[in-house]
């Protein structure tokens, strides 16, 4: 089985967790958990705005009087991108960056019909394109990198520096003026594209070359920053077989040094209980006084890491302990594809699997992120039945499947929004739940009637989210019930993968082929 994302992450997939105050505190509350200001107040330097992953935008008032089509009502400028898009649009400093594929062709010495890795940026006032990173496929194809998926990782931007993970299996820092200014600058001087254009890689990490990692389909993980470290997950996974994992020593999750590229810490946990792929992406939170590392494993468990060491602070396994793994999405046990969100002393995570997989039960959890040690509900070995764990950390779970058979919340590759108490989250089939983040009760659920693979966005007092059909679905962000406030689609209908970003009165959105910029501040 294959996965097509994301991202989330790519993928992504890809995906985050709550707060019981208001949406204003909460996104304080990321802030101070994050070590990276925003540049501005509106500005959104990586996936989730900050490292805490919360998707939710301060950016108001917002307008939703605007139609997508190129010259549509209130779009400002629209890009091409490639021929697939998965990449969230990340804006910083005046600069946007999109993941992508090179189907758009957008430097002349690389025509669109080459198969590449392409990372966009672009200016955020006009849409001017300024430069591009373009990566090689690798020759071993599409066991480790899958045609035409491009980069999938949304990078993080911090100053005039950015991370990326590539289709290559690399994490990447760059120069976020490519070579505008003609010099070569950091360690890597031998890029073969290095014209005014062309991306201007300051260091490179191998993941291959010095890891051993064999990337499941493609690698795709979003970087989230902390003091000086950068970390990712690795995607290391299982082979075509979908069976045997080639380098079960390979580390899963590391910590990088932001400024040189050396690696601080490994982890390879998961082990040979990786599933399938690892897609997900890292999130980070500060816990008395000490920044934790939440990274989600390919073996269904979500680890708690202390940031700067590296050392377990507790894990939790993602599925009840009866639930088996059989591949292919028949079994119950699944992994998890989403983010993890941090806000509030919680951590709030659900499972998934490969879209390819289907539909099959969900679970969301939200979990205290003080705890120590296995703080999952039960234990006991896969595939039994287990017992209540007296050390658990479960605040509350979300999910399973009801008496009658029907699953109150399915798999999922979408990370959550916390505001004003309520937790919002869409699960694969299209759905879209209103969670109440104190108690884990359901206040309602809308059926969207299209796959989703992004992830919900919180801005304004409403939900913005996009679908495989094309829709860009607005739905007032309150209790008592799904008011769906429009239903905006794309130009061509194109599939939206991705998830919008709200900057300075602007909404900047991915759909399939084409970056929008529109503007919703609702000036006239």
């Amino acid at each position: 089985m294959i996965i097509r994302l994301f991202v989330v992450p790519v993928l992504s997939a890809i995906s985050l967790m709550l707060t019981f105050v208001q949406a204003v505190q909460c996104q304080e509350q990321a802030k101070a958990a994050s070590p990276i200001s925003l540049s501005t107040s509106q500005d959104w330097p990586m996936y989730g705005g900050t490292s805490g992953r919360n998707m939710v935008s301060s950016v108001k008032p917002i307008s939703i009087d605007f139609q997508l089509e190129d010259e549509g009502q209130n779009v400002l400028w629209t890009a091409n991108l490639g021929s697939q898009t998965y990449g969230n649009a990340i804006v910083s400093n005046g600069k946007v960056f999109v993941g992508t594929n090179n189907g758009a062709g957008l430097r002349p010495k690389h025509p669109g019909d080459e198969d590449k890795g392409v990372l966009a940026c672009f200016d955020a006032e006009n849409g001017k394109f300024l430069w591009q990173l373009t990566c090689e496929k690798l020759a071993e194809g599409k066991a480790v990198d899958w045609p035409l998926q491009g980069i999938c990782s949304s990078p993080v931007v911090e100053g005039d520096r950015l991370w990326v993970v590539t289709n290559r299996c690399e994490l990447l820092c760059l120069d976020v003026n490519g070579f505008a200014d003609g010099k070569n600058d950091g360690e890597v001087k031998d890029e073969v594209d290095n014209e005014p254009g062309d991306a201007d890689i300051l260091w490179r990490y191998d993941m291959i070359k010095e890891l051993k990692v064999f990337p499941h389909n493609l690698a795709t993980a979003s970087p989230v920053i902390h003091d000086d470290s950068v970390f990712i997950l690795t995607s290391n996974g299982v082979d075509e077989s979908g069976s045997n994992i080639p380098s079960p020593e390979a580390p899963s999750f590391i910590a990088v040094e932001k400024s040189t590229g050396k690696l601080l810490w490994k982890k390879n946990d998961p082990g040979t209980k990786i599933m399938d792929g690892q897609w997900s992406s890292a999130a980070v939170g500060v816990v008395g006084g000490k920044a934790h590392v939440y990274f989600p494993g390919g073996d269904g468990w979500l680890y708690a890491y202390d940031a700067k060491s590296g050392e377990e602070v507790w894990r939790f396994d993602m599925n009840p302990k009866k639930s088996e793994w059989l591949g292919g999405g028949r079994g119950e046990r699944s992994y998890m594809v989403a983010t993890p969100v941090f806000i509030d002393n919680s951590v709030l995570l659900a499972v998934g699997q490969d879209p390819e997989n289907g539909d099959g039960v969900g679970h969301l959890y939200r979990i205290d992120a003080t705890k120590k040690g296995d703080v999952s509900a039960e234990l006991g070995e896969w595939g039994s039945e287990g017992k209540a764990n007296p050390n658990s950390g479960v605040q509350w779970h979300y999910g399973g499947a009801r008496e009658d058979g029907e699953l109150t919340f399915r798999r999922t590759i979408s990370s959550v929004s916390v505001a004003d108490g309520m937790v919002f989250c869409a699960d694969l089939a299209g759905f879209v739940h209103c969670i109440d983040f104190a108690n884990g009760k359901r206040h309602w659920e809308h059926d969207m009637l299209a796959q989703v693979w992004g992830s919900t966005m919180v801005a304004d007092g409403k939900i913005f989210l996009g679908n495989q059909d094309g829709n860009l679905v607005v739905i007032e962000a309150k209790k008592e019930k799904a008011t769906v406030l429009a239903e905006i689609p794309t130009a061509g209908f194109s599939s939206i993968y991705s998830t919008p970003t709200f900057v300075n009165g602007k909404m900047y959105l991915t759909d399939r082929v084409k970056l929008y910029c529109v503007d919703v501040s609702g000036k006239k």
